[in-house]
């Protein structure tokens, strides 16, 4: 009877949900011949928020880096408005040979009321892989995937970059078994793929493009 009743008070409670704001992307790529790069943040809620944005080297870091400014750092979104973090590349160095991979935190903190009571609100951190390409690169980055090249050595099976492009993988099987942990491959590097001992056959793997969208299956044989 008791854990009736409870259940019944927290129904009646008048808690205030919210719908979260919405960043335009998974992933923003920053070409070197531009003088920034753009990512819409929008808030289809009906109170405001507190935008909070900055890029790390590291992605659970929140001390930001000097290599790249998120502007404006900080900012009032209002209730069904949209706005936009611009990322600038201050000019420290970075390679000229290869992409580069940052990460963009944008924080929504959302405003509260002294007139409301029994408030759910909470603080959302999204983290987005930010691509600094520089200008000149060789070879089509929307193809790069098509380029990996998959052996076995041994009991392991490795997969290579030879291109200047970071590589995500959206999926990737070995030998009919799936890859838990899909990788994202560094530029002109090679990684060890975690799969079974001795796993060979055919690898099979789709990657995540530039726009966020998922890639054609590709498939070879080890």
């Amino acid at each position: 009877m008791l854990r009736l009743l409870l259940v019944l008070c927290l129904m009646a409670a008048p808690l205030v949900s919210q719908a979260g704001v919405e960043i335009g992307g998974t992933r923003l790529i920053y070409k070197g011949n531009a003088r920034q790069a753009a990512i819409s943040v929008n808030n289809p809620d009906n109170r405001p928020y507190l935008i909070q944005a900055w890029v790390d080297k590291d992605p659970v870091s929140d001390e930001g880096d000097k290599t790249f400014i998120a502007t404006p750092p900080l900012f009032r979104l209002e209730p069904h408005s949209q706005n936009s973090v611009r990322v600038v590349y201050t000019g420290r160095p970075l390679p000229a040979d290869r992409e580069s991979m940052l990460w963009l935190s944008i924080k929504s903190i959302p405003s509260t009321s002294k007139n409301e009571t029994n408030q759910l609100l909470i603080t959302v951190k999204s983290v987005i892989k930010l691509f600094y390409r520089p200008a000149g690169l060789s070879g089509d980055p929307a193809a790069a995937y098509e380029k990996l090249i998959f052996t076995r050595r041994g009991a392991k099976v490795y997969v290579s970059n030879p291109t200047p492009y970071h590589i995500s993988f959206y999926e990737l099987s070995v030998g009919g078994v799936q890859v838990k942990t899909p990788l994202t491959l560094k530029p002109l590097s090679e990684q060890a793929v975690a799969v079974l001992a001795g796993a060979s056959g055919l690898v099979s793997w789709r990657t995540i493009n530039d726009f966020g969208g998922i890639t054609e299956v590709r498939k070879t044989r080890i």
